[in-house]
């Protein structure tokens, strides 16, 4: 007798409908760097082929990113689940205003990189796997941004991580290995601590989807559990994203890469440590960011000061960079501390400006010292003459960087300011306007020294006694190095001079994060 075949109802564990075309954005910029760095190093050989392949692949990484931010947007948080598994049990990528935006801006990070790497990046590096390192990179970073699943947040940090070890030592210079020594050392300890903390916190909740972990959380009510996984994964994203005292690792490596290569790794990985304590702290553990918050403020001000008076203390202008990356850490995290509204806001704004400031400006540091041959503001000098162009970009950049209107740094700074006075944390406000105020007197002294006196300091009467060799004229300079200094340059003064749109995006990625009822809907209530 044959046996009966009992119906089976999927529609309890499976997605039973067709995927909406709009939503397959979420994973089409990581499937694009998969296939555009399979391809390059399928091409490894034709060194020549290989910008034109990445910035093609990076271009359709843009504008999928801007339709994926579009599409949010319009329509809330969206979510796509792999393998037709419903939540919690498939993995999910979820996009909200935070993820979409920051996914957006590393995007137009990394082509500006791709293209001012056109020619400053040798035959046999681009043979040693640079376009195909930079393509996993930005998938890393991307990944991190779109997932929904906090051990998959863990998988994309890997990415990105080897992907970053490859360029570090892309070159294979003594120094360039000893700066990527201190580099994974200290990424891979915090990497550790991050993976340990994701399993306590499965055995806490048996879940590793961010909304459904934002739900059960709830259920134990500032327990210690919550509060030491809370402090585990505040140790480990403050290691990533650089933040007093695990900062060191920082000015010890970022000096030693390409610079091409560190402008990528100054605008993005940071911010990808900010952006997983935003999702952790904000998103999951509302309770565990409370308990901490006077903790967090104060590395947050000793992370500012400590990039402003290491800025002021070097004479030599990628270490300077260096601690201006540490600096806006700083400001970000005091964001996160205060924990309003205004200031969360401010901390995604900063976010978004931190990823095309920085790398904008080792993208001029690179620039400078073309024109210059050199990295010490004791022997640069006189490059107003030499370019005025590069002079008044070298102004912009540097007044942003240091928070000055009208510029996009300014806007991201107020909204910190303002939330931390909103919620009576006036030492933050303080600790935030001091920052400042020494990060402009640094960034000042460069201007001064490399580009309005006459000369270096051993200039006389406009006559350098010790000329510098390997210094290029304006005209030399290539058209791949000047437009992406353009465009990172105009988009921070749009943005500064036209902010509303990154202001009511910062504002309703910073609801989402406070208030994940939207979050947990699009992930339980409409995931297809």
């Amino acid at each position: 007798m044959a046996a009966t075949k009992t119906a089976i109802d999927l529609s309890a564990a499976m997605v039973t409908q067709a995927v909406p075309l709009a939503d397959w954005l979420l994973v089409a910029p990581i499937l694009l760097t998969m296939a555009g760095g399979a391809l390059t190093i399928i091409l490894r050989k034709k060194s020549a082929a290989q910008p034109w392949i990445a910035i093609s692949v990076i271009s359709l990484v843009l504008l999928s990113n801007i339709a994926l931010l579009n599409h949010v947007l319009s329509n809330g948080v969206v979510t796509m689940v792999m393998g037709s598994w419903l939540p919690p049990f498939g993995i999910a990528f979820t996009a909200d205003a935070l993820g979409a935006l920051l996914a957006l801006t590393a995007s137009v990070a990394t082509l500006c990189v791709a293209i001012f790497a056109m020619n400053s990046i040798a035959a046999n590096e681009r043979r040693y796997g640079f376009y195909p390192f930079l393509l996993m990179l930005l998938c890393g970073v991307t990944g991190s941004f779109l997932t929904g699943d906090i051990f998959n947040l863990y998988v994309w940090f890997e990415v990105l991580l080897i992907s970053s070890f490859g360029l570090q030592v892309l070159g294979n210079e003594k120094t360039q290995i000893d700066g990527a020594v201190k580099y994974a050392v200290l990424n891979l300890i915090a990497t550790t601590l991050f993976l340990a903390a994701t399993g306590l916190l499965y055995g806490l909740v048996g879940t590793l989807n961010m909304a459904d972990i934002a739900t059960k959380v709830k259920a134990f009510d500032n327990s210690g559990p919550v509060l030491g996984l809370a402090t585990l994964y505040f140790l480990a994203f403050g290691m990533k994203a650089a933040a007093f005292p695990v900062n060191f690792w920082l000015p010890a490596s970022y000096h030693t890469p390409r610079l091409v290569v560190t402008a990528i790794f100054a605008g993005l990985l940071t911010k990808v440590g900010v952006y997983a304590l935003l999702r952790v702290m904000i998103l999951l553990m509302p309770e565990g960011r409370d308990w901490l918050a006077s903790l967090i403020g104060v590395v947050a001000i000793a992370t500012m000061l400590t990039g402003a008076f290491g800025a002021l203390a070097q004479t030599d202008i990628r270490r300077t960079m260096a601690y201006l990356v540490i600096a806006g850490i700083g400001a970000m995290l005091s964001g996160i501390a205060v924990g309003n509204q205004v200031a969360i806001s401010g901390t995604i704004f900063y976010s978004m400006h931190s990823v095309l400031i920085m790398t904008a400006l080792y993208l001029l540091v690179a620039f400078m010292y073309q024109m210059s041959g050199t990295f010490s503001l004791r022997e640069i000098g006189g490059l107003y003459i030499r370019t005025p162009l590069g002079a008044g970009i070298a102004l912009i950049l540097l007044l942003a960087v240091a928070g000055l209107p009208p510029f996009s740094g300014f806007w991201a700074k107020l909204l910190l300011v303002a939330g931390a006075l909103e919620a009576d944390r006036g030492w933050v406000a303080f600790g935030i306007l001091a920052s400042g105020l020494l990060t402009t007197i640094a960034v000042g002294r460069i201007w001064i020294f490399a580009f309005w006196r006459g000369g270096n300091e051993n200039t006389v009467d406009g006559i350098q006694a010790l000329p510098i060799a390997g210094s290029a004229d304006a005209s030399d300079v290539s058209a791949s190095i000047w437009l992406p200094l353009i465009v990172l340059t105009a988009l921070i003064v749009v943005i500064g001079v036209l902010p509303e749109g990154v202001m009511s995006i910062s504002e309703y990625g910073a609801k989402t994060l406070i208030d994940p009822t939207v979050y947990i809907g699009s992930v339980f209530g409409g995931a297809q």
